[in-house]
């Protein structure tokens, strides 16, 4: 069975292998296009997520800081009681521990543990320790902090959503540059018509259906549909979707000429051979 791509005009879905496949022979300005709107939509769910979920806890701990404190000379100059949880829910705890001797916040998923010398970052698969910059001066006080945080909330999120935005268009283009040649080999023996040049938007479209889960799993994850483990596997099966469109949609683009000729028998005659009148062969 021979299976075809509609015309390029149909273009406009990258959620199908035919779809993604439609794009090899579209305008890179409609890639491009459809390229933005999925990024926009996964920066529209990432700056959501941190809005509805992760910064009303960050809040709350600006209130419970202490009048008094500071980060200087690579140490944190604590005023107030240690360990404290200073806010915290199943997503995000945040906890000022001077000597990472307690447990707690442990349970959310992602806790913040500041040390007298470094934040612990703890999650499901561990921890890691920042240490604090010697030259950085960083007021941990409740009298600097809202502020500086009621001015720059907004900053945030709008840099976060430019950033997933810029982020995923610059990281399509150098995966696609890398998995356009498996594209093309997996086209050229399959018999697809496919040029290297229109395997690169092909690669480039096949990585958006993975874009598109990932971005569900954020917004599942922050709406509580999905738990941590859940999360995570969404995160690696976002990999495993955008490897497998990359090998199932060229053999939605049509086939080579030649390849289409020589679906006929090179050996059969052009035209049948009559027999005689009395049945035997000239």
């Amino acid at each position: 069975m021979r299976i075809r791509v509609g015309p390029s005009t149909w273009a406009w879905e990258p959620v199908t292998p035919r779809g993604v496949a439609a794009f090899a022979g579209a305008p890179l300005g409609r890639l491009l296009l459809v390229q933005g709107v999925v990024a926009a939509l996964a920066a529209v769910t990432v700056v959501w997520f941190l809005q509805s979920v992760w910064f009303p806890t960050v809040e709350r701990s600006l209130r419970a800081l202490p009048e008094k404190g500071e980060v200087r000379e690579g140490k944190l100059r604590w005023r107030g009681d240690s360990p404290t949880r200073l806010a915290g829910d199943r997503f995000l705890a945040l906890v000022v521990d001077l000597d990472h001797e307690a447990d707690l916040g442990h349970e959310a998923d992602l806790c913040v543990e500041f040390g007298q010398r470094d934040v612990r970052l703890l999650s499901l698969l561990g921890y890691v320790d920042l240490a604090y910059p010697p030259d950085w001066v960083v007021a941990a006080n409740r009298s600097d902090l809202k502020p500086w945080w009621g001015a720059w909330r907004p900053a945030i999120l709008a840099a976060t959503g430019g950033a997933v935005v810029v982020g995923l268009e610059a990281l399509w283009c150098i995966l696609a540059s890398v998995y356009c040649l498996p594209v093309w080999l997996v086209a050229f023996y399959a018999n697809r018509d496919l040029s290297l040049r229109r395997a690169w938007r092909l690669a480039a479209a096949a990585l958006m259906p993975g874009a598109l889960l990932m971005t569900a799993a954020v917004l599942f994850y922050g709406l509580g549909w999905l738990d941590l483990v859940r999360f995570g596997l969404g995160v690696a099966l976002h990999f495993l979707v955008g490897w497998i469109y990359l090998c199932v949609s060229p053999l939605f683009l049509p086939a080579e000429a030649g390849a289409r000729a020589i679906r006929r028998n090179p050996f059969a005659p052009a035209h049948p051979i009559r027999g005689s009148k009395d049945g035997a062969r000239p």
